[in-house]
């Protein structure tokens, strides 16, 4: 279900739009990255346009005027497909298409067709299926011939006409439509099935006592280096945007021989498209359930805090920005900025995932990250239940030990769940 064509590297047409509110020099970033989503799709940029607009044109987005100097420019350039920085709606596409005389897809888009590629497990790729068709689907009738035979591979039929307006074009873009509503159905059902196997799996994780770490991060910032620099896990490490996708957990232990579970996630970027979070949802909800997010930033980036930002902005519509975070700026050895961002950000660290600089102050941090979360509290134990001490001391910090009359005062810090487990001992 691509909309880049990837038997041959497409030639494409950059668009941005300057409107109130935003820079030059943030339009041209924002276009940089949306190159780089491109190559990663597997086509290549032939030139770029940006506009100046007090509003996007409801029609055309850019303009009439200005879709014709497209039109003419991708005829200068050969290009097969012109790509919006910014979300199109269907009829802004369907103009655009009909003045361009070739495909008009956005970063949405370009994203989505990326996901595709890179899902690997089942629910992935159930996942980005699910939000590729709940994307596409009102712009059934603007692609046409391409979505019908898109939805054909997903069932049995044959090669079906063009979908017309009235009488049996609409017909068949009826019979498309139903299509795509039963596979989203059918998508929905079974991502349902497989979110109660991981809420298992999770609830089975929390009865191993252990807290959990989430690597949350801009794509590409280094968060599967940092996994295999930590946990010697193995997983695959590429330069390139959303090389992994299907999350990731691995034990870890840290100073002092408390052990911890290390999940990675998939990267964000800007502007991250609403359906896609809302289809990774479940797989997400690890982060949001973390006892403390390990935030990895690329120092090297041209702009790490608007990178941060970025993040941030998912992290609350995952519901997971009140979890603590630790930013660890990576890359630190390739750049030279890095001490400037530790110490306007008070509390993170600097580290090089690939060189292992830094690693060991990493941890300690996640450590005493940790016990800063947890609750202290005060408990009395009857010498007799000497397995409770030594439980306390398990999944706690003891703090102080005293021994009193026919019993044990304890004052230790424990997580919502120890405290709860022990809570017939406590001191109120």
């Amino acid at each position: 279900m691509s909309l880049i064509e990837r038997s041959f590297r497409e030639k494409i047409v950059l668009v941005g739009v300057i409107t109130p509110g935003t820079t030059q020099d943030e339009v041209d970033a924002h276009l940089d990255e949306l190159a780089l989503l491109v190559d990663t799709a597997g086509a290549d940029v032939m030139a770029r346009v940006v506009q100046r607009r007090d509003a996007p044109d409801p029609a055309t987005y850019v303009g009439k005027g200005k879709a014709e100097e497209l039109h003419q420019v991708s005829l200068a350039v050969d290009a097969d497909t012109v790509v919006f920085d910014d979300e199109l709606s269907p009829a802004q596409q369907r103009n655009l298409e009909k003045i361009l005389g070739r495909t008009a897809i956005d970063r949405t888009d370009v994203i989505l067709d990326i996901f595709a590629q890179n899902a690997r497990t089942q629910e992935g790729k159930a996942q980005v299926e699910l939000a590729l068709l709940r994307h596409r689907l009102p712009r059934l009738r603007g692609r046409g011939k391409q979505l019908s035979q898109q939805a054909g591979a997903m069932g049995a039929g044959a090669a079906r006409a063009p979908i017309g307006s009235r009488g049996p074009g609409e017909t068949q873009l009826e019979i498309d439509r139903r299509r795509l509503l039963r596979r989203i159905t059918r998508l929905e059902l079974e991502l349902r099935e497989l979110e109660k196997t991981r809420r298992t799996q999770r609830r089975a994780r929390g009865r191993s006592r252990l807290r959990t770490v989430s690597l949350v991060g801009y794509t590409n910032a280094g968060k599967s280096t940092l996994l295999n620099a930590l946990t010697d896990a193995g997983v695959l490490v590429e330069d390139r945007l959303f090389a992994t996708l299907d999350p990731r957990t691995r034990r870890l232990d840290l100073p002092g021989g408390e052990a911890v579970l290390l999940s990675d996630t998939v990267g964000f970027v800007r502007k991250l498209p609403h359906g896609l979070v809302e289809a990774f949802k479940s797989t997400l909800e690890v982060v949001a359930e973390s006892d403390l997010l390990l935030h990895v930033v690329d120092s090297a980036a041209p702009d790490p805090d608007q990178q941060i930002e970025s993040v941030r902005a998912v992290l609350h519509e995952i519901d997971a920005s009140d979890v603590p975070e630790l930013l660890a700026f990576n890359k630190a050895d390739v750049a030279p900025d890095v001490d400037r961002l530790v110490a306007f950000h008070p509390g993170s660290v600097a580290i090089s995932a690939l060189q292992g600089q830094g690693i060991e102050g990493l941890l300690r941090a996640v450590s005493d990250r940790l016990r800063a979360t947890a609750k202290v509290v005060e408990l009395i134990v009857p010498f007799d239940r000497g397995d409770v001490v030594a439980a306390v001391h398990r999944e706690g910090e003891v703090l102080v030990e005293q021994h009193e009359e026919g019993a044990t005062r304890l004052r230790a810090r424990l997580d919502q769940a120890g405290t709860a487990r022990f809570r017939e001992f406590l001191v109120s």
